[in-house]
């Protein structure tokens, strides 16, 4: 046969092998892809479910807290209570906080963008930070009132109103406080989980306006109006001073959860133990309500490109699987050098496993 006519039959088989694979690696890449997508959209919708139900909570809080507070205050300057108006001043904190959290519900709608990679979710906590600030002030304001008062004591006006206020306040602030928890647990949403503590902070403040009205107009001790007083001033420098910690954590980029990275770490190396990989890092960062994870993978070197992209997919997809709170998840793969004694112990194990 002439030269001219010859084929490599070696060759053929090894480019229609070739074709062959590169199909199926294409296949398995855009049902993976397809998966994910599908994965990401249920817990986009989940996510948009969840600030839906908290903007409707936000504006009953609002509500309900602002109905309280004005209540509190007229009450307070009518009867001449300085704990009562302290506590209608508490309770117009909390409607600030509610508000807050009903804004960042709203802003956490809106996508990422050039200015913003990482979306609008901080505004919340910025907003928090602010509100924390003019609470310290306006809890100094209380405080000195307070002294004022209990240097020159007077006689509560109205106390059966007062105390009838302020047990109605406590209440709603209760109620509150466990609709809010039971919210938290079904959505998971960290503002309710803020809100229902708040709220029993809010209660509890009620409580000792009660009973320092009580001691003061049923015992005589006229003092007690301005102890209480400067109690609630005191408790709100305490909610204030937890609030900017809070904020300034998310701010700066503090997960306050120590034990996620070791958590997204023993996941992964369980449900891949049968792969050579290693996680080299994770690195977490709070927007908001959610997170950002930032996973850095070591990979056996010698794998090709498209296997890299399906173990990188199925990793994705096991995470977002288990972990509803990320808002955004990105893996770094790494190669392992071939003289590195991790890859050898990790490749030994594998074989091990297998045999």
């Amino acid at each position: 046969m002439d030269s001219h006519y010859a084929t490599d039959s070696r060759s053929m088989i090894t480019d229609g092998s070739l074709v062959a694979s590169k199909k199926k690696l294409n296949n398995e890449q855009s049902i993976k892809s397809n998966n994910l997508t599908i994965t990401k959209k249920s817990r986009q919708k989940h996510i948009m479910d969840n600030l839906n139900s908290g903007q409707i909570i936000a504006k009953i809080s609002i509500i309900a807290l602002l109905s309280i507070g004005i209540s509190e205050l007229i009450v307070g300057y009518w009867g001449g209570s300085i704990v009562l108006i302290a506590d209608g001043v508490n309770s117009f904190y909390y409607t600030m906080v509610s508000f807050i959290v009903l804004v960042g519900l709203r802003i956490a709608h809106r996508p990422p963008n050039k200015k913003f990679p990482y979306g609008y979710q901080k505004v919340e906590s910025f907003a928090s930070l602010l509100a924390a600030i003019g609470m310290i002030i306006i809890g100094a304001v209380i405080f000195y009132n307070s002294y004022q008062a209990l240097l020159n004591p007077h006689e509560i006006k109205q106390p059966v109103i007062s105390m009838v206020i302020l047990v109605i306040a406590g209440f709603i602030s209760l109620q509150r406080s466990f609709q809010m928890q039971n919210l938290a647990n079904k959505y998971n949403i960290f503002s309710f989980k803020k809100d229902a503590k708040n709220s029993v902070r809010d209660a509890s403040a009620s409580i000792i306006g009660f009973f320092s009205v009580m001691i003061s107009t049923q015992l005589g001790i006229l003092q007690m109006d301005a102890i209480g007083g400067m109690i609630i001033a005191v408790y709100m420098f305490s909610v204030s001073y937890l609030s900017l910690k809070k904020s300034s954590s998310i701010l700066v980029d503090s997960c306050e959860d120590s034990h996620m990275s070791d958590k997204l770490k023993k996941l992964i190396m369980e449900r891949f133990s049968d792969e050579i990989i290693n996680v080299k890092s994770i690195l977490i960062r709070p927007i908001g309500m959610s997170f950002h994870a930032e996973v850095h993978v070591e990979l056996d070197g010698r794998k090709r490109f498209g296997d890299v992209d399906l173990l990188l997919m199925d990793i994705e997809m096991v995470i977002c699987s288990k972990f509803s709170n990320f808002a955004s998840l990105t893996l770094i793969p790494h190669s392992f050098k071939n003289n590195n004694k991790k890859f050898e112990s990790i490749a030994n194990e594998i074989k091990i496993l297998n045999k």
